[in-house]
């Protein structure tokens, strides 16, 4: 009798999609974690040549093409976080498959992984998918993950617990002291931290920092992309590193189910990493004033909202019946509880829409807010 793995009957579609099918065509999208910024024109071109040289036809390296590799290595350096061997650097189709390497490679059957709750919709999904326990952990108050929390939640079933910052869906921050601690954790417990920073140039107030900067061992791995900081969600070009012996576990990975990432994106991704920076500085300024006005629109509302120090997303607590009433008035927010049992009583907003927009949003918003109060 042919019948589904038990792995893949744990799993859902989205929350988050089933928001999107749910609204009209017409509809207000604050639901859509994409920024709505062009892929910077020098990422575009650099594709464009590789496909007009015929350097796009092939199979790259399973890890990707070499002057990629070289280029992220240099990103590392040129931030001042970590260094990186081009050599423990593997392109992957996206963040999304970056994190599903880690998992796949250091995740037994019922072993757990920790991770923020709410959290990323992956998280929950790749570890049942890699046949381990889902062990989510809540959040302080002003969204960001406890290091606390998390050693608490340790037990010798332990084989990971992720980390996010800046963080979807909260926008929260974690302190250098946090990422000193998540390090620590990792370091003296003998477990991993996936730290997915995908979001690392989206930071408003503070700095980014990465548990790769302080860790003693090799008990971190690093997920990031350019899908968020260089507008190039559809590209699908991310990567992950880490130590040789991880990353030689994860390359097992990834040359079965991917082979290797898509040759025009890694060309537009070294281009969007070797080239000008203004396109990321102007995104983020931008961001910046638009949440301005979000949280100062959602203060008139009267809902209460941790400020989010990065990435473009705010998760105010609102009202039963809110998130509801303001998609049937043509708003799309996505409700806290798609992200994890912690979301429960919050909506996740986005801010990845041009300011018009988000204003007459937010007067909809209002008409939502009185209507279920």
């Amino acid at each position: 009798m042919t019948d589904f793995s038990r792995r893949v009957e744990q799993v859902s579609i989205s929350g988050i999609r089933e928001v999107f099918e749910a609204a009209g065509e017409d509809a207000i999208n604050l639901g859509l974690g994409q920024p709505d910024f062009p892929t910077p024109e020098h990422a575009r071109e650099a594709a464009v040549d590789a496909i007009e040289r015929g350097d796009a036809d092939a199979y790259t390296s399973n890890k990707g093409t070499e002057s990629l590799r070289e280029a992220i290595a240099a990103k590392y350096d040129r931030d001042g976080t970590f260094s990186v061997d081009p050599e423990n650097v593997i392109a992957t189709a996206g963040g999304s498959e970056a994190l599903h390497l880690a998992m796949e490679a250091h995740v037994d059957p019922n072993e757990e992984v920790i991770f923020p709750d709410p959290g990323f919709v992956s998280y929950d999904a790749l570890t049942r998918i890699a046949g381990g326990t889902p062990k989510p952990v809540g959040l302080r108050d002003d969204l960001t993950m406890d290091p606390a929390a998390v050693e608490d939640a340790i037990t010798e079933d332990t084989a990971a617990f992720v980390v996010n910052s800046p963080a979807n869906p909260t926008g929260a921050v974690q302190s250098e002291a946090d990422m000193r601690e998540f390090a620590r954790i990792a370091d003296e417990h003998d477990v991993l931290c996936i730290s997915d920073e995908v979001y690392e140039y989206i930071v408003f107030d503070g700095e980014h920092h990465s548990p790769m900067t302080y860790a003693e061992t090799d008990n971190v791995v690093v997920v990031g992309a350019c899908s968020k900081s260089y507008s190039m969600t559809g590209w699908r070009l991310g990567w992950v590193t880490g130590s040789h012996r991880r990353t030689e576990r994860m390359l097992r990975v990834h040359q079965y189910v991917q082979a290797c990432a898509s040759a025009p994106a890694q060309y537009a991704a070294e281009a969007a990493l070797n080239g000008p920076q203004d396109p990321v500085d102007e995104m983020v300024a931008a961001f910046e004033e638009r949440r301005d006005v979000l949280l100062d629109g959602l203060a008139e509302v009267g809902l209460e909202t941790p400020t989010p120090e990065g990435a473009f997303y705010a998760m105010p607590k609102v009202p039963e019946g809110f998130v509801d009433e303001c998609i049937d008035r043509g708003v799309v927010l996505v409700p806290g509880g798609a992200f994890g049992d912690g979301g429960e009583g919050y909506a996740r907003i986005s801010y990845a829409t041009d300011m018009e927009t988000l204003k007459e949003a937010l007067e909809i918003m209002g008409e939502a807010a009185a209507a279920v109060r």
